[in-house]
């Protein structure tokens, strides 16, 4: 099951373009719920192609808890929802910071899903930044004061994060 996830890390995003908005369009027409032209197009699909690396970040440092650590909770009568809410999970704040910060920045870049599954009438901000671009290429200024200001917001997750980033970097290496 794991070698499945890690397949489809490789599939990609743009590969998938056409089948998902038919799916979207087919959801349409059977529920009348409109799903394509909304913000939650793009979520459910980012959600969606994230999984896999989610799984395999997070499966792999959960892989690296000792046992031990669980065993000795279980002894003392921690149910599996105790274990995993106050032994698990804040021991893997790391690994889900380091996702954090990929998916962030993945999701913050992309304008093709955006594009897409939005569409025009809800612009995302990579959306604007092209239609300050001129028709003959001028208005360069603007894209790149735009950009500017557009590049303060990973920043600034990145250097909110950076401390757990490099936790879970270094958390194995020194022993």
């Amino acid at each position: 099951f794991f070698s499945i996830i890690i397949g489809l890390l490789v599939v990609p995003l743009q590969g998938a373009l056409v089948p998902v908005l038919r799916m979207f369009i087919s959801i349409t027409d059977k529920t009348g719920i409109e799903i394509s032209g909304q913000y939650a197009a793009a979520w459910f699909v980012h959600s969606a192609f994230a999984m896999p690396l989610a799984i395999y970040i997070l499966r792999n440092y959960m892989m690296t808890i000792p046992n031990t650590l669980i065993e000795a909770a279980r002894v003392d009568g921690a149910s599996n929802f105790t274990i995993f809410w106050r032994l698990v999970l804040p021991i893997s704040v790391p690994a889900l910071a380091s996702f954090a910060i990929f998916q962030f920045l993945w999701v913050w870049n992309d304008y093709l899903i955006a594009f897409v599954y939005v569409g025009n009438d809800r612009p995302v901000l990579t959306y604007v930044l092209l239609s300050m671009l001129g028709q003959r290429g001028e208005g360069w200024q603007t894209v790149a004061a735009g950009s500017f200001v557009s590049m303060s917001v990973p920043l600034l997750i990145f250097f909110s994060l950076q401390r757990y980033f490099i936790r879970g970097l270094t958390t194995g290496s020194v022993k």
